[in-house]
């Protein structure tokens, strides 16, 4: 009998064995009807797809996949098409056409240069990239590097209400008119085929080593889409018996990489089982972010630390949000004070969400109903199973600091062709039942969740643990310092020892590391002072979704300049 101590959900649901396209597109559980405009251009609001169109589009689009160019055609889950692209109203649909195709859909950054997509596609051994009009010349560069010639690159349009997939080469016809049939997809119900066949990469980070590229099958998106539709019901059910005459317009704005697990479920999965409306931004524009709030009525968004910082800092965030009803964060953890700025700010509930992308996103979630505000995480996901172990893997105590593992249908069954980083990223009980890393140190107070630090950037001097969120958070405080990060160093006289070391970005130049020094000597325990030093940089490199690069700082691309 095993004697982990199981964090479990208040609830869970029964989830349909069923494909992504099927239940988005055929599954009576849907709130989506064919009257449900599913995705707007922002800038141009006549250019606008609704649920038989974005249907259509995705057949047509399979169609082309399999009958010019073979994805599928073999075996399902084994043809990657690499996307490159930034937002816009067919994107969807090119996500699930791929899927429809057979092929896997894997998710390139927009923000990616020529070196780094061409190693994605080596890596995913992809044969087909499909790009937005403004990576076209990334996406044809980064093939070239690879040996795909130009005709293997497609560029698919569809701002202003276009409508065309081309290939990157001279004269190419549109492909959405030379190849005019609809390709079906196939439907699955065998839960084993659902639970196993890869349907979709998206890469981790990458800010502890080389990116990896997560598997996800048709089982982990049907399980997290179904189980934020239920969630999301359960809401409407609620309101409405609180309220008779409630009625909710679900309607966000699709502002950040589609690239990231995120936004794939913030704009490709939930929204279109919740009946919501995507208004596209091809890229984060803030005053653009803002008008287009205020026009569309925007009641629900994601997004991440940085941009919630910036709406609670910035002069020009006045009435646009009159209509928000719930707010989430997630990529990073947004603390207690910034919450609370938030909710000030917009007037209405916001919680976050914490998760990765092995998770298929979302880990702990709260209602629309409910706020977190505490700095603590949103209550468990339904469905999902907890663990907190120390180094040996033995659960600990409420209250005490241990390293989060999980288990659920939405949690990735590896990695892309990496057996031992699939290995390494989970554990697994008596029963051989695997256990994802979550690779965060946290504890359990009050029933609520904390987040303490991520284990890998932990740093231990003479065998105690300094996190370095806990000294970054005090030396944002400081009047002189407007950034900081922590790291750990080498110790030059212990081996295997680390020292903490800070980089400050300076509110002026008039602050020495002196200063800096003796604020935390005397605000911070003595195994936290930072004998590593202190160094001046102009900013700390951060990846889009607000998370500082520690490996970057560590591999010595901050230097002084003080």
């Amino acid at each position: 009998m095993s004697s982990y101590h199981i964090h479990k959900p208040v609830e869970d649901y029964t989830l349909k064995n069923i494909d992504i396209l099927s239940l988005i597109f055929d599954s009576e559980i849907s709130l989506t009807t064919d009257d449900t405009v599913m995705h707007i251009e922002a800038a141009c609001p006549h250019n606008k797809v609704t649920k038989p169109k974005c249907r259509e589009y995705t057949e047509r689009i399979a169609y082309v996949l399999r009958e010019a160019y073979g994805i599928g055609a073999k075996r399902p889950g084994t043809d990657v098409v690499t996307c490159i692209s930034t937002g816009h109203v067919l994107l969807p649909s090119l996500f699930y056409g791929v899927m429809a195709a057979g092929g896997v859909y894997s998710a390139a950054s927009p923000s990616f240069t020529v070196a780094e997509l061409a190693k994605q596609l080596q890596h995913g051994e992809s044969g087909l990239v499909i790009a937005s009009d403004d990576c076209k010349e990334v996406a044809s560069q980064a093939a070239l590097q690879c040996g795909l010639p130009r005709s293997r690159v497609l560029v698919l349009k569809s701002d202003g209400g276009e409508r065309s997939l081309h290939a990157c080469c001279p004269g190419s016809p549109n492909l959405l008119e030379q190849y005019l049939g609809r390709l079906e997809w196939e439907r699955v119900f065998d839960p084993a085929v659902l639970r196993e066949q890869t349907c979709a990469l998206f890469y981790s980070s990458g800010t502890t080593g080389d990116p990896k590229g997560v598997r996800f099958s048709q089982q982990k998106l049907t399980s997290s889409a179904q189980v934020s539709l239920y969630t999301f019901r359960d809401y409407l059910t609620r309101q409405e018996a609180r309220l008779p005459d409630f009625k909710l317009e679900y309607r966000t704005i699709a502002h950040l990489p589609v690239a990231h697990i995120a936004g794939c479920q913030g704009y490709l999965l939930h929204p279109a089982l919740c009946a919501g409306t995507v208004y596209w931004m091809p890229r984060f524009q803030f005053p653009d972010f803002l008008s287009y709030c205020k026009t569309y009525r925007i009641t629900f968004f994601f997004t991440v630390p940085p941009i919630y910082q910036l709406l609670v800092n910035s002069p020009l965030v006045t009435d646009q949000f009159q209509h928000m009803i719930h707010t989430l964060s997630g990529a990073a953890l947004m603390d207690a004070e910034l919450a609370q700025q938030v909710e000030a700010k917009l007037h209405c509930t916001v919680s976050q969400t914490w998760g990765m992308s092995e998770t298929t996103g979302s880990v702990t979630l709260s209602p629309w109903d409910t706020s977190v505000t505490d700095g603590s995480l949103a209550p468990l996901l339904s469905n999902m199973r907890l663990r907190l172990v120390d180094d040996n893997g033995v659960d600990v105590a409420e209250g005490q600091v241990g390293e989060f593992l999980v288990q659920g249908p939405m949690v990735t069954p590896g990695y892309w062709k990496d057996e031992s980083a699939t290995r390494e990223a989970f554990t697994a009980d008596g029963n051989g039942r695997a256990w994802l890393r979550m690779g965060d140190l946290g504890y359990v107070r009050d029933g609520k969740f904390f987040i303490a630090d991520r284990k890998k950037e932990v740093i231990k001097y003479k065998g105690l643990q300094v996190a370095p969120t806990e000294v970054e958070a005090l030396l944002r405080t400081h009047s002189l310092v407007k950034d900081a990060a922590v790291v750990g160093v080498p110790d030059p006289n212990i081996s295997r020892n680390e020292l903490p070391r800070a980089y400050i970005v300076a509110g002026y130049r008039g602050v020495t590391a002196a200063e800096i020094e003796e604020f935390v000597k005397i605000n911070l325990a003595s195994f936290k002072h930072l004998r590593g030093g202190v160094v001046f940089i102009d900013a700390i490199p951060k990846s889009l979704s607000g998370k500082i690069l520690r490996r970057l700082l560590k591999e010595g691309l901050g230097t002084a300049h003080i």
